[in-house]
């Protein structure tokens, strides 16, 4: 291809030039293949076969009428969120996905990545210019040796230049192999980034649900209560009991209320985070009503083996990537330490008027290349490559942390979701207990049989228990959104590419 193309740029009638290049061409093409550098090769997955110490139970206790079975090496849907059977949550996805300027910034990335690896590309080919030239000159033939007379004329140039870089060493692959990387890179920073969106999202939407229902159940609570002060009131004014005893209540009522304005609150910020997921500002968006009813508990949950969430989790492969990209680099500063070659050529007319420019006569051209070899630079080109060789070694810890975070992500919200279900067990005890226990308090007190002191303790272990139960029901789906994410949430069993990706 190289001959094809400096053939067809320059003309043929002077054999000698030729020879020469075909020669230079010939003794270079031995060394052409030759790229300096490590080849890159992926690092190995880690030597073990499952994230716990102890093994993995194939299911978790029965909790809330359900158990959640684990499914080894099970097929992760690529909308996994689909899985929570929530309308209102799939359509806040959907919304986001095209609204968030966090995937926004990194489709952008990912695009202009793309730019410059096609940029990259353009030293494989010739690079050929051209050139139009205007001058108006004096000359002085003393310059050669010649009487004191000048000329003053026109001088009009016309030209087509041609360079040629023969990447004899592979520094130039090199640069272009992390050019490619880089692209790599940026791919899996969209894929990460739409990863970390859903789940945010899902997160978020669970804990505005878990923050309603506490309202709610504060507000329950609080009815109770005063309808107490309204029972405990008449008392005293019957005289059975003194009226110390309606202040009291009064008391814990009012303790009862104060509780309500910080869990308003996070519900406020809950709604506020979800409009800016979603790509809005507060003000002009509203998200939907939603509540923890309206999100069913998937009861398959696949786990992947730790050789493939190596092969699968955006942030791995990211990691995988900048190390590919510090491998390249390493190349590419070695390359730097050998000699480079280059092949140019030119072809032009000139005249000193326009009128007789293209004439035969004008034609010049020049044909040769040329080598450069660095001989001394002060230590730089071997520090420079030093440093590529401890770049990589920085990259590879890197990957290996990055692996061992992914690992221990697992591992917790693995065992996270075992003690979910056992305290939601737990918690729907005491809540059953405690619902029973103030339902009987309740009628005793009213029957004069209890004083208000059980009433109290009553309602508080009753209020207690239905936020505990709230709270462990809600950390229970969002356990559930961990394992999906820490596993990389299925993007690769997408059946059309992920946006921007």
């Amino acid at each position: 291809m190289r001959n094809i193309i400096m053939g067809g740029a320059f003309p043929a009638k002077n054999k000698s030039g030729w020879a020469l290049a075909r020669l230079l061409l010939a003794a270079l093409s031995v060394v052409a293949g030759c790229t300096v550098g490590p080849d890159f090769a992926r690092p190995n997955p880690p030597p073990v076969g499952r994230y716990t110490q102890a093994p993995q139970p194939a299911a978790t206790a029965r909790a809330a009428g359900q158990r959640q079975h684990f499914k080894q090496g099970a097929k992760i849907a690529a909308g996994w969120w689909r899985l929570f059977k929530s309308p209102k949550l799939d359509a806040v996805i959907k919304e986001a996905i095209v609204n968030s300027p966090g995937i926004q910034a990194a489709q952008a990335g990912l695009r202009q990545s793309r730019d410059f690896l096609q940029a990259g590309e353009g030293v494989f080919y010739p690079q050929v210019d051209a050139g139009f030239d205007a001058a108006r000159q004096k000359f002085s033939q003393a310059r050669f040796g010649g009487g004191p007379s000048s000329n003053i004329f026109n001088l009009y140039t016309l030209s087509a230049a041609i360079s040629y870089a023969l990447d004899v060493f592979g520094g130039e692959r090199r640069r272009v192999e992390g050019l490619g990387a880089q692209v790599d890179f940026q791919r899996y920073l969209v894929l990460g980034t739409y990863l970390t969106l859903s789940g945010n999202i899902i997160n978020t939407m669970i804990a505005q649900a878990a923050y309603r229902e506490e309202i709610n159940a504060t507000e329950q609570l609080i009815g109770l209560q005063e309808e107490q002060i309204k029972i405990t009131e008449a008392q005293a004014e019957a005289g059975t009991v003194p009226y110390a005893n309606v202040l009291s209540l009064q008391s814990q009522l009012a303790s009862t209320e104060a509780i309500l304005p910080p869990l308003r609150q996070k519900l406020s910020q809950a709604k506020h985070l979800l409009a800016i997921l979603a790509g809005h500002a507060p003000a002009e968006w509203t998200p939907p009503e939603i509540g923890l009813a309206d999100f069913t508990l998937p009861a398959e949950l696949p786990l992947s083996l730790p050789s493939d969430l190596v092969r699968q989790r955006p942030d791995i492969l990211a990691s995988e990537a900048g190390l590919h990209i510090a491998s390249a680099n390493m190349g590419v500063a070695t390359a730097a330490m050998f000699p480079s070659f280059t092949l140019n050529g030119s072809y032009g007319l000139e005249s000193t008027s326009l009128g007789s420019l293209f004439k035969k006569t004008g034609t010049i051209w020049s044909l040769g290349a040329s080598l450069t070899a660095p001989l001394f630079h002060g230590g730089t080109l071997s520090a420079e490559r030093r440093a590529a060789i401890d770049a990589y070694a920085q990259s590879l810890a890197d990957y290996r942390q990055t692996v061992l975070g992914a690992l221990a992500q697992v591992a917790d919200t693995l065992r996270g979701l075992e003690h979910d279900a056992e305290t939601l067990n737990a918690q729907s005890k005491a809540l059953g207990a405690a619902e029973e226990a103030l339902r009987l308090i309740q009628a005793n007190y009213q029957a004069g049989t209890v004083n208000y002191l059980q009433v109290l303790i009553a309602d508080d272990l009753y209020y207690q228990a239905k936020i505990g139960y709230l709270q462990a029901q809600a950390q229970r789906l969002q356990d559930t959104v961990a394992l999906f994410v820490a596993l990389g949430g299925g993007w690769w069993n997408a059946k059309a590419t992920v946006p921007g990706a």
